[in-house]
């Protein structure tokens, strides 16, 4: 009997295993895809309303041309930040090499551009951008949000699901 309940365990274990193996390797297939290294992303902030709000889930692709027009919704992230942003091009420029293709950026809820974001940098390159917004579902994020923020929310999840497999077996 005990024998019993140790290969349950185990072929749960697998299973768990298994699901999680499958999500990563969807995930990475979807960058491949999109050309994009994080091709979902959750909008933390409400810097986009009414347009985009906190905690919706953004698709992101990269595949065509990096020639980012005025209005494009685009994620991007320069160095040093840890959190990419999701901000509307205001503005695009040719650099001064004519082959370069430059823009600005601003959040829609916002006064200001962004400028100040940009550790130094006049203006965005196609380098600092993670992608452009191909399809936005609302709220869904808000899972991943209210984990992230509420250490004792994702503990309790964890600890529930835990317990119901335990019981399970």
């Amino acid at each position: 009997m005990r024998a019993t309940r140790i290969r349950r365990v185990l072929l749960q274990a697998r299973g768990f295993a298994l699901s999680l193996t499958s999500a990563y390797i969807m995930y990475t297939i979807l960058g491949l895809l999109t050309n994009c290294k994080s091709p979902i992303v959750v909008v933390l902030s409400g810097s986009m309303e009414p347009g985009i709000y906190r905690g919706d889930l953004l698709f992101l692709s990269n595949n065509l041309p990096q020639n980012y027009v005025t209005g494009d919704i685009t994620v991007y992230q320069v160095a040093g930040e840890a959190i990419p942003i999701v901000h509307r091009v205001m503005q695009t420029h040719t650099g001064p090499e004519k082959s370069s293709h430059l823009f600005l950026t601003k959040g829609d809820n916002n006064d200001v551009d962004d400028i100040s974001l940009y550790q130094g940098l006049e203006r965005l390159e196609p380098k600092h951008v993670v992608g452009r917004v191909r399809c936005i579902i609302p709220l869904v994020g808000y899972v991943s949000i209210l984990i992230n923020e509420y250490p004792r929310l994702r503990n309790g999840i964890f600890g529930v699901i835990g317990l119901l497999n335990f019981l399970h077996t």
